[in-house]
């Protein structure tokens, strides 16, 4: 996938396409980077790479369930639960999850015909309005966007952290896009020369 998103020809496409585009580059976050540094947390709060994407899969998976009019009651313990890889998840299996939620994310937007069409507020946290019992599925659409690109900066903070990638040689080293005077892709720590 390129750097930037590219032509779109309406608002499904574009909002789509966005919040494909930000859950690509949050999971250029984990790329090369070992079991043990999926887990890390080098930064003074206790965010991960590995924790995050999986917080980002389940959060669009709990706002595509409101969409369809299928939400869950707020489970406290899950949602702290979502910012941690367990033992057994692997960067395959939590990657494998989020492609499975963005699958049903446009399944679920092709078959809307108005982005417009009420979407509930779920009043039992403290973050909504009290004063609005509608959102959009415009809005939620532009709200994933938001929460996954704001998610994805923590990412590449904590990555930079870990070994020194960022974005862009993270996505020229994946892509394979030749090095030039102004972009080096990344290599492996030890492999700088190689």
């Amino acid at each position: 996938m390129p750097g930037q998103v590219g032509a779109i020809s309406n608002e499904r496409e574009g909002l789509l396409a966005y919040l494909a585009q930000a859950r690509y580059v949050l999971k250029l976050t984990a790329y090369g980077l070992t079991a043990d540094q999926l887990r890390a947390t080098p930064t003074a709060g206790t965010l991960s790479v590995g924790g995050l994407i999986k917080h980002c899969s389940a959060t669009e998976d709990g706002w595509i369930d409101t969409v369809r009019l299928q939400p869950a009651e707020v489970d406290y313990e899950a949602y702290n639960a979502n910012f941690h890889l367990t033992g057994d998840e692997t960067l395959e299996s939590v990657i494998a999850e989020y492609d499975r939620v963005a699958a049903k994310t446009e399944e679920t937007i092709a078959g809307i015909e108005d982005l417009g069409r009420a979407v509930p507020v779920d009043h039992s946290v403290p973050w909504n309005p009290k004063d609005l019992d509608n959102w959009s599925v415009r809005w939620v659409l532009l709200h994933l966007i938001q929460e996954t690109a704001r998610h994805t900066g923590h990412a590449d903070i904590i990555r930079e952290a870990i070994d020194g990638g960022t974005a862009y040689p993270l996505m020229a080293a994946a892509e394979n896009w030749p090095d030039s005077p102004w972009m080096q892709k990344w290599k492996p720590s030890g492999d700088q020369h190689a």
